[in-house]
């Protein structure tokens, strides 16, 4: 499953972070450019360029609506 999102500001980027940390799924986001960074590391995300929404991907659903919604705007 993907979702697209737009990461606004590092709020946003912590709210992801702290609510991917909390599945037991494996949760990536890529960004435009290729590159890629799990959704419970802070400093991978940090890496990421957020100028253009990102793609959050996992293979549950649930999970993946679970840590997203509230970044859905």
């Amino acid at each position: 499953m993907i979702q697209s999102i737009k990461i606004k500001n590092i709020k946003d980027l912590q709210a992801l972070s702290d609510r991917a940390s909390t599945s037991m799924a494996d949760i990536g986001v890529h960004d435009d450019f290729g590159a890629i960074a799990d959704a419970k590391s802070i400093m991978g995300l940090l890496h990421l360029d957020y100028s253009k929404p990102v793609r959050v991907v996992c293979e549950s659903e649930y999970e993946l609506h679970r840590v997203c919604r509230p970044l859905i705007h």
